[in-house]
């Protein structure tokens, strides 16, 4: 567990502007602890040649955060510590810190995500209720997003065996508003979760982490009813990426609801129509149990390098607006991957580089 000092340090950096989940674990390995990451920001940023330096939340900050969490119920969990949920701490490049209301302990129970359609059928919805009360009868736990629909009938129907809402938004900023006494209801009995600002209101870019992260903490992800555009799509992808289970309820094919759902089941999904089906295909499957959960490393590993400033220009010349595998970087300036990785760091702190999950690089697109 951390000491209160080292989770406010934590929280600090992850609030950092440039500072995404790739580049923090790339600091922590850098210099071994959150503190002394922020220590090493000025040099790296004179480094760097930056014009302004790294803007890091003031520690008085950083603490009323965690007091407005915790007078809301929450409390800030980072991903070296026991309670980090261990499906996440799993992902590539996991949320540096969460905030979680409810019973945390919930959240290292075998899990299943349920997601679908805002404007559900009736059929959708009575769906959604069956397998989410078959899978939490089973000892499943459901996680879903608390949106209209699909999520609030799987939240309703599992309210009794354990449900997770994932929020978008801070622990206080509950959307749609509607839901305000349903996320009480799930608190009281399951848990939430985000990795977003007390406060912050979400916006559209916020909804896709928000998909991440109810993949992240699943073995399974089930959609039921999802259009060809849909958001549900998107937490299947994620699921994809983090080699996670998908599934999906069939569909008619007159309905536009279907569309995305079904095309999931072309493309290879598990057809499945009740709990039973989710049970066989999950069968054998358990959450995954880590000595050290990522990011939890607090030594330096000792090659804490600085590149020289011709090769950082070279892979910022290498990059392009799609994001590509920092393997390739690495052949194209022919140096080794660390080194680039190191690169990727700074020029991420210039604002020039964006770093993605599953080991992709990207020249940051101008806001």
């Amino acid at each position: 567990m951390l000491a209160d000092a080292e989770r406010t340090d934590w929280l600090r950096l992850s609030r950092t502007h440039g500072v995404g989940p790739v580049t923090f674990s790339e600091l922590i390995r850098r210099t071994g602890s959150a503190s002394a990451a922020i220590d090493a920001l000025p040099r790296l940023a004179e480094r760097a040649r930056m014009k302004s330096r790294p803007v890091v939340p003031d520690r008085a900050s950083a603490k009323r955060e965690i007091a407005d969490a915790e007078r809301h119920g929450g409390r800030f969990i980072a991903s070296c510590e026991p309670d980090y949920p261990p499906m996440l701490a799993a992902i590539d490049a996991p949320p540096p810190v969460i905030c979680v209301a409810g019973d945390a302990v919930l959240l290292a129970r075998r899990a299943v995500a349920l997601v679908g359609a805002r404007n559900a059928s009736a059929a959708g919805l009575r769906i959604a209720r069956e397998l989410a009360r078959g899978l939490g009868e089973a000892g499943c736990l459901i996680v879903s997003g608390l949106a209209r629909g699909v999520d609030a009938a799987a939240h309703k129907a599992s309210l009794s065996t354990g449900t997770v809402a994932v929020l978008a938004g801070g622990i206080d900023q509950i959307y749609p508003p509607e839901h305000a006494g349903l996320f009480e209801e799930v608190v009281r009995t399951g848990a939430a979760i985000t990795e977003a600002p007390f406060g912050r209101t979400a916006t559209a870019r916020d909804f896709p982490k928000r998909n991440r992260l109810i993949s992240g903490l699943s073995l399974a992800v089930v959609v039921v009813e999802a259009a060809e555009r849909s958001g549900s799509l998107i937490t299947a992808r994620c699921a994809l990426e983090q080699g996670r289970e998908v599934m999906a309820v069939p569909g008619s094919p007159l309905d536009p609801r279907a569309k995305g759902s079904n095309g999931l089941i072309r493309q290879g999904a598990h057809l499945v129509e009740t709990a039973e089906d989710v049970i066989r295909a999950i069968e054998g499957l358990s959450p995954i149990r880590v000595a050290e959960p990522a990011g939890g490393d607090f030594s330096p590993k000792g090659d804490a390098i600085d590149p020289p400033q011709a090769l950082i220009e070279a892979v910022r010349d290498a990059l392009t607006l799609a994001p590509v595998p920092i393997a390739d970087l690495a052949e194209a300036v022919d140096a080794p991957y660390r080194l680039v990785a190191v690169c990727l760091m700074e020029l991420e702190l210039q604002g020039v580089a964006a770093t993605h999950v599953g080991g992709l690089a990207s020249r940051r697109v101008e806001e």
